[in-house]
């Protein structure tokens, strides 16, 4: 079952890039966060999607946005230097899947996420999520609708 709107976030400790430890209860009180699964690092779709959040500095600078796959941590800073993503990039490789499991958005069958956005707001409740198959690319102007209807709050 996906993680639903009005319900606490699970909290998530996991690995970026440079392998620190991320958790989503480091940004409580302090910033809205954008949890954006995808399935593989260096994918077409996924890459074509993170990319165009890496051109969106007004987007990026609304939240923070943590992206988050099955990949290994070196596979990721592999493909964070590649395609010059400097949002963090979240290992949820071992235990295998456990983050997106705990949001709903977990593949079993293919071993990965599927595509599920969660913007959570600074007090940890999921306030909009969107979740799509593996070939279906999101569109990054409805974090930006979503993320607004934080700010009139």
């Amino acid at each position: 079952m996906t993680a639903a709107v009005g319900s606490r976030a699970p909290d998530l400790s996991a690995r970026n890039q440079y392998g620190e430890t991320v958790r989503l209860s480091d940004y409580a009180g302090l910033r809205d966060v954008v949890l954006v699964f995808y399935p593989y690092a260096f994918s077409q779709v996924c890459t074509s999607e993170l990319a165009e959040l890496r051109d969106r500095p007004e987007l990026l600078a609304a939240a923070e946005f943590l992206a988050i796959s099955c990949d290994p941590m070196f596979t990721l800073r592999a493909y964070a230097e590649a395609q010059r993503l400097e949002f963090g990039l979240l290992s949820d490789f071992w235990p295998h899947g456990a983050i997106a499991s705990a949001y709903g958005v977990f593949d079993a069958d293919r071993g990965c996420a599927v595509r599920g956005t969660f913007v959570v707001d600074r007090t940890g409740v999921i306030r909009w999520s969107v979740v799509n198959a593996i070939p279906e690319a999101r569109n990054p102007d409805d974090y930006a609708k979503a993320l607004a209807t934080l700010n009139l709050r």
